[in-house]
């Protein structure tokens, strides 16, 4: 019986792909024609070609799958087309769940985001029971995840069986695209941040999440949230921590917020000139200043979730980023 994972030229779907394959598992992948494989070329796999949100496309990628990795997704939180993010994290998980329970899956693995549990300050790190609260922050990625989990959580009740994993800020190899988490390194490396703001992240390398995703699917309970993450950090001592690494002075000079809110705003207003992602971004930074700080020991305790150094997981980023140009 076959594997399939969408999103697999992605960040978090080629880690997965990688870790099955090491497994021995039959391999099946959905990708989009405009896709960049690049993650994905050297590997043994079977490739299949739709789109999530195309019902017969899913049906007949699905034919013959045992298992389903779900992490195809909309991961941006910045975007020019404001519908894009609800129509793939939404409507697309509504599309690929009805087709999971359609073609009789036996496990789903479906990747949504901490963002989904919401910020709740560094006092008391937030578990899976913890609530939504980006409403206020503008930020479609986290509302569209949010929703998306919702409509996921819908077909549990309707008998497919779903485990939901939700990994925190996640780095690592192979962050091609480079995703948000590896823009911000990448940032801090070259000297490129101004400043920062206090808030607090939790990190968690890649390759952890990609052997949590196999875990949850062979130890996960159905209908159960996991979530995926590793050190609680502030800002300042992240910034640090990837300056360290990379030998580089990090961003010493503390802005007022709402001096760093207009800096996003100018740093989405060239994104928006020049057509590629921002550094950061408005939303981002709302969401950071409430401390997305986590218990993560659900996962730890019922799945075996890795848990990689942090300054490892940096010097596995900086060193693929390096190989592969993105830090000239």
């Amino acid at each position: 019986m076959k594997n399939l994972v969408t999103g697999a030229t992605g960040f978090i779907g080629s880690a997965i792909v990688r870790e099955l394959l090491k497994d021995g598992k039959d391999v099946r992948v959905l990708v989009r024609k405009s896709s960049d494989t690049r993650n994905i070329d050297n590997l043994d796999v079977e490739r299949v070609y739709g789109d999530i949100r195309d019902g017969e496309a899913m049906g007949k990628a699905l034919k013959g799958v045992h298992t389903l990795y779900h992490t195809a997704a909309h991961f941006s939180h910045w975007t020019p087309d404001k519908k894009l993010p609800y129509e793939i994290n939404v409507e697309g998980t509504k599309t690929s769940m009805a087709a999971a329970l359609a073609a009789g899956v036996e496990k789903v693995v479906y990747t949504s985001t901490n963002n989904t549990m919401g910020a709740h300050g560094a006092e008391k790190p937030a578990d899976e029971t913890a609530q939504f609260n980006h409403w206020d922050t503008k930020d479609h990625y986290s509302i569209s995840k949010y929703l998306g989990e919702l409509e996921a959580l819908k077909f549990v009740a309707k008998g497919l069986p779903i485990v939901i994993v939700n990994p925190t800020i996640v780095i690592g190899k192979n962050d091609i695209k480079p995703t948000p988490s590896g823009l911000l390194i990448l940032a801090v490396a070259k000297g490129e941040l101004p400043g920062y703001i206090e808030g607090g992240v939790n990190i968690i390398d890649v390759e952890d999440v990609a052997r949590g995703q196999i875990l949850a699917a062979e130890k996960g309970s159905i209908g159960e949230r996991y979530l995926f993450g590793n050190e609680n950090m502030s800002v300042s001592d992240y910034f640090k921590l990837i300056g360290d690494v990379a030998g580089v002075k990090p961003p010493k000079i503390k802005i007022p917020y709402h001096l760093a809110l207009l800096v996003t705003y100018l740093y989405e207003l060239g994104a928006f000139l020049t057509k590629t992602p921002p550094a950061s971004t408005a939303s981002e930074l709302k969401i950071g200043r409430k401390y997305e700080f986590f218990d993560c020991s659900k996962a730890v305790r019922e799945l075996g979730l890795p848990q990689t150094p942090v300054r490892t997981s940096i010097e596995n980023a900086l060193n693929w980023f390096g190989e592969n140009g993105y830090l000239r």
